[in-house]
This record gives structure tokens, sequence and C-alpha cells, in this order.
């Protein structure tokens, strides 16, 4: 079964290998500084979904630098995506984040800006500012969905309605910003079929990639707290590639896949342990993947 994938897609939009490194706005969210809550949503860790980042201490350029050395011998690339992830990257006055991101995008090895935010920080000045950015190189727009589902949304205090997302998208398709979104697989109480309702809904969202993410119950997060009184099930390696199969038939075949598990920080992971090793994990995936199109072929 194949799908669309992130290297794929890049090396069709860029010519080239491209690869992302992860800088740190300085920013936070909604959720921590009181204005919708203090703790963050359920699952997030102090770093905001952010450890692999650059420090916040260094200036736009610095972490750039700073992180291309840390990717040399592992990458033979020479162009790089300026990728903005922990905590809500827009989740800031206009003119701070103009001059934020302008550092990075006018530099001649970052081809392209991914921006992960929160639907409900896309204001009308922050989408005009997104639009201006668009026309001098692309820009990616990471939404932060993780279910459909309000029963859900309300338990890990996403703070958000869904419509709030459907219009967030809307206003980013308008001006031509490339949308994807972030789905977690294996919250607390959601059935198989409820995370396949999901990914369907993203599917005819009108967005562009999709982020599939294996949910990592993590030390010092209220999850982890809440898994101790009151343990809950956690997928199986198996359970998790054979989903992903799933999730993968429901998506149009031009939606880019932009991953297909995560990677939690090996100090602070609690489960799944199976998911540490990275290479065990898309390999269980990759074969599942095989023998699906095997299966399928054999019907017809």
């Amino acid at each position: 079964m194949h799908y669309y994938s992130l290297n794929e897609y890049l090396r069709s939009r860029f010519g080239e290998p491209v690869y992302k490194l992860s800088l740190n706005g300085g920013m936070t969210c909604p959720n921590r500084d009181g204005t919708l809550g203090t703790r963050g949503c359920i699952f997030c860790s102090s770093g905001g979904s952010g450890e692999f980042a650059a420090s916040a201490d260094l200036d736009i350029n610095s972490q750039i630098d700073s992180a291309k050395s840390l990717v040399i011998g592992k990458t033979k690339a020479e162009k790089f995506i300026a990728y903005f992830q922990p905590f809500t990257n827009t989740y800031a006055e206009v003119s701070y984040l103009e001059k934020l991101f302008m550092q990075a995008i006018q530099r001649d090895d970052i081809c392209a800006l991914s921006i992960a935010t929160r639907p409900d920080c896309l204001e009308n000045d922050k989408i005009q500012l997104l639009s201006r950015l668009n026309k001098i190189k692309p820009v990616f727009v990471e939404l932060g969905l993780q279910t459909i589902h309000s029963r859900t949304a309300h338990y890990i205090r996403r703070g958000y309605e869904l419509c709030v997302f459907d219009k967030a998208v809307s206003n980013l398709k308008a001006i031509g910003v490339n949308v994807v979104v972030h789905l977690i697989l294996g919250l607390p109480g959601e059935s198989r079929e409820d995370m396949l309702k999901s990914v369907s809904y993203v599917a005819h969202s009108g967005a562009d990639g999709i982020k599939l993410q294996l949910l990592h119950l993590l030390k010092g997060t209220d999850l982890a707290s809440d898994y101790e009184k009151k343990p809950f099930h956690i997928l199986s390696l198996d359970e998790y590639a054979e989903l992903i199969c799933e999730c993968i038939e429901l998506l149009p075949k031009d939606m880019v896949v932009h991953r297909i598990t995560g990677d939690g920080d090996k100090k602070l992971l609690i489960e799944p342990k199976w998911s540490g090793n990275k290479r065990l994990v898309l390999n269980t995936i990759n074969k599942a993947l095989r023998e699906r199109n095997v299966e399928q072929g054999s019907r017809f």
C-alpha cells in the first residue's frame, strides 16, 4: 500500500532533499498562560512537544546554525525548512511574529517555513501575516486537532470547538497556505472507529497533509497521573501498525502523510515502551502495509 510521504512530496516540490530544523520561537500557549488554563493539554510535556528544538535562548539565526550542525552527516540536504515547533507559534503580537519569521525566511538555506499552532490562535492579522510570508517562500501551518470527538477534546483540555478548526482551515486555504493537521491515535476512551472517524474528517477537511501521532504517555503530564490512578488501554505495536494501514486507506491519494508515528523523549517516556525503537516501529508498519497490498491484490 503506497502513501504520499513527506520525503516524496518535498523532493517533488523543491527538486532536492529537504530537512526540517526544529526551532523555538519562545512562545507559550493559551492553555498555559491562564487564558484557557495553566496546566496545558493533558498529554503535553513541559517542553510543549518541542524537546528536540533548539534553545530559545539563541536568536533564530543561531538556532538554525546550531540545528544544522547537529544534522551534518545525517542528511545530504542543503535546503532546510524552518520548523517552529514548541507550544503555539502564532501566540504573540504580529510585530513579534513578523520579525521572528522574517529572520528565517530571508535566509538562502531556508526554502520554507513550517509553523505549529492552534486553530484558535489565527486571528485575521495573523492570517494576513502568513499571506505575506507565503508570497516570499512556501508556508506550512500545522494545526493541532488531535481528535474530532468533543468528549475527548474536553478530557484532553484542547480548549476549542471543532468549528474553530474548520474556520482556520478555510482561512488558511484562502491565502494559499499549506495546511497540515495533527491527530493523536490512542487517546483514552477512543475506539478504533472513533480514531478512523477523525482521520476521515481530516481527509475531507481541505487540509493538504496529515500527521498521525502515536499517543506518548510522558512523565510529568496530567495524563500520566490519570494512567497511574486508572490504567487505560495502550496500543500494542501490531495494533498500531494495523490502525495506520486503515488510516491510510481513508486518505486522498494526494494528501501528504507527514508522519506515521512519532518520537517521544526516551527520558520521559512511560508508555508505549515499544515506541522507543523507531526502526522497529517503522519496519513493522511497512511490513503491515506490504501485507495489506498483497491481501488487497488477491481480491481481484
